[in-house]
């Protein structure tokens, strides 16, 4: 296993597929043609182009308020002429308006020429990386030259140019275009870009990314495209850009002249001694290489095999653990940023880069387990409201993971502090339900895997600088077969506040068991209040916890007295009412009774469509002393 996953470092080889068109229409969110959103849509894309153009070849912004609220993005390549930059964005709106009749949602790299790109959504995308899904198109003719060498030089090419357009002393930002001259055949001619909204760091991995598919989707042609929502990289061996105009051909490599010796036999030793020292150079910097790898005990090769699909770590994602040690300033108390119930985490600076260090606890008696499942589990996804995870080191006894840094914090130290609470309006909270949401239904249905995540609650969503939702914590996750549709257990672990009715007394979990977390969470949200309290009706009537207050207030027709008074002035009834009625369908007693993530996200979308009516949610119907002893043993941060 070892050796394989060496080789698919070396080879940079990465799973995809290959569609044929650079258009992507959103499957999630749809909106009535002719409604607000549909209009604001229409004024965004068809101002795009002008702005774009005047701008220097990028711009962003937003239109509208709420749902009806639409995000758009254009972009052209670096270079381009302002009224041929102007022309492309025109056209690819013109298209995408039409192929997307009723879509939140949709992408287009409009032309095979790579000279523009555009997108919008109902959500703001603006500064985040969307890696999947990549989109390829290859040239269909095939390379008749040696492989082995065109890759080398091919990948030697790619590498040159990402530091380029990721170097913070570039010229042009995110933005790359060279030549790779070869004489004995036509040279490569490669360009790529990022939109230049992203990191430095997202830019990379998205470069890195798009590289990386040549050998699972082109090897062997003559040319390929490989787009991804926020970055392109092609090459071919003939010019396909102005661009190419202004660079200066280095000379060839030195083997090229093999081809001047004077005698046929002198040609052919050389075409024979050339190709066999370049392998046996190579053979020896494998074995080396993997020597190395080999040697590496602080970095071990991690492998899930809690489900029948198995997912192996690179050591790529690997860490040493005295850079993390010198990063963190030894564990200092100063870098301490967060508490959990699997250890500490750490702010750090990691390559450049702000990161978060969450070292798992030595007195931890499931922390193995816990550490294993979320390195295997959080390095394969990729979604704006889920955290990265960079990478993991094990060493020891130590376990420690590396993962992006969000810088405020988790979603319930603004909700259950008083002092702070009214810093979270209306508006924000709405975007961070709908986010959370989107993150489920990713986790649910829309990865490669089915993942249930079984410790949705505040203090796992975490914050961005703006406001933006980011699902943290998998170490209690699980990955589902592809048949698979329901799990038990006779180890219930989680947040007793959180937890389904089934899942709490039975040890079986679903996807409904999160979207049951997922309703208490958005009562919550609207509330400020813990569901783990006790809540008065009135003066005489106890309501119980946080399920059975909103629910009361439901029957008696009175839902809105459910709002933090840190809000109560600045929201729209409307749309909070909503919002509770699908809280209350969420935490319903029956799991076959709660809607799914997709349609949860329709719901949420919509204000005309008619909701069904809610059945009584679980643990709805307990005695006080129970509640008490609940609210007192087990607080919303604590886990069973």
């Amino acid at each position: 296993m070892e050796l394989k996953n060496f080789f698919q470092i070396f080879l940079f080889v990465l799973a995809g597929f290959v569609v044929v068109s650079a258009q992507e229409c959103g499957k999630t969110g749809f909106f009535i043609p002719g409604n607000k959103y549909d209009t604001n849509r229409g004024l965004i894309l068809s101002s795009l182009a002008s702005k774009v153009s005047a701008q220097g070849g990028f711009f962003n912004d937003s239109i509208g308020e709420g749902t009806d609220r639409v995000y758009a993005l254009g972009m052209c390549i670096q270079g381009a002429e302002p009224d041929v930059c102007s022309k492309c964005i025109d056209s690819a709106s013109n298209a995408l308006l039409d192929k997307c009749p009723n879509q939140t949602e949709g992408l287009n790299w409009p032309e095979v020429r790579i000279l523009c790109m555009i997108r919008y959504s109902n959500t703001s995308f603006f500064g985040s990386l969307k890696a999947e899904p990549p989109f390829h198109i290859a040239n269909p003719a095939d390379i008749r030259y040696d492989l082995t060498v065109f890759d080398q030089v091919l990948q030697g090419l790619a590498t040159r140019m990402i530091a380029s357009a990721t170097s913070p002393s570039s010229k042009r930002k995110y933005y790359a275009v060279d030549i790779a001259p070869l004489t004995s055949f036509p040279s490569i001619f490669a360009l790529m870009q990022c939109t230049p909204d992203l990191s430095l760091e997202d830019c990379h991995i998205c470069l890195r990314e798009n590289v990386a598919d040549y050998e699972s989707s082109f090897r062997g042609k003559q040319g390929g495209i490989s787009y991804r929502s926020s970055c392109v990289f092609r090459w071919e061996l003939r010019p396909f850009s102005e661009a190419f105009r202004d660079i200066t051909l280095a000379p060839p490599p030195e083997e090229g002249n093999v081809t001047n010796t004077k005698t046929k036999k002198g040609s052919e030793t050389v075409s024979i001694v050339i190709p066999t020292t370049i392998i046996v150079i190579f053979l020896v910097l494998l074995a080396l290489g993997f020597f190395i790898y080999r040697r590496r005990k602080s970095c071990r090769a991690l492998v899930y095999q809690g489900s029948s699909t198995d997912i192996t770590f690179t050591p790529s994602l690997q860490f040493d653990f005295k850079t993390i040690e010198a990063a963190t300033k030894n564990f200092s108390e100063s870098n301490k940023i967060g508490q959990g119930g699997f250890g500490d985490v750490f702010k750090a600076v990691l390559n450049g880069r702000e990161v978060a260090v969450k070292r798992l606890s030595k007195t931890s008696g499931q922390g193995a387990r816990e550490f294993k499942n979320e390195a295997v589990l959080v390095a394969k996804l990729q979604h704006k409201n889920l955290v990265r995870l960079f990478g993991f080191c094990v060493e020891g006894e130590e376990k420690i993971l590396v993962y992006e840094f969000v810088p405020n914090k988790s979603l319930d130290y603004f909700l259950f502090d008083p002092s702070i609470q009214g810093q979270l309006n209306w508006k924000m909270r709405y975007n961070i339900i709908v986010g959370i949401a989107r993150g489920v239904l990713y986790l649910h249905q829309d990865s490669l895997l089915t993942i249930i995540h079984r410790d949705l609650k505040a203090s796992n969503i975490l914050l961005t600088a703006n406001m933006n939702p980011k699902i943290s914590d998998f170490g209690l996750a699980t990955i589902f077969g592809t048949e698979q549709t329901r799990g038990s257990t006779n180890r219930i672990a989680g947040t007793y506040a959180y937890m389904s009715p089934e899942y709490a007394m039975h040890g079986q979990f679903s996807m409904k068991s999160d979207i049951y977390s997922f309703g208490v969470l958005v009562l919550e949200i609207i509330s400020g209040k813990k569901n783990s309290g006790i809540y008065q009706m009135d003066e005489t009537t106890t309501a119980g916890n946080l399920v059975t207050y909103a629910w009361r207030l439901w029957i008696n027709g009175s839902p809105l007295e459910l709002v933090d008074p840190a809000i109560t002035r600045n929201y729209q009834s409307n749309e909070v009412t909503r919002c509770i009625h699908i809280a209350l369908l969420c935490i319903q007693e029956n799991p076959d009774d709660r809607p799914l993530l997709s349609d949860i996200i329709l719901m949420l979308g919509s204000n005309t469509n008619t909701l069904p009516v809610p059945c009584l949610p679980g643990f709805l119907q307990r005695s006080r002393h129970e509640l008490v002893h609940v609210s007192e043993g087990l607080e919303s941060n604590e886990s069973t």
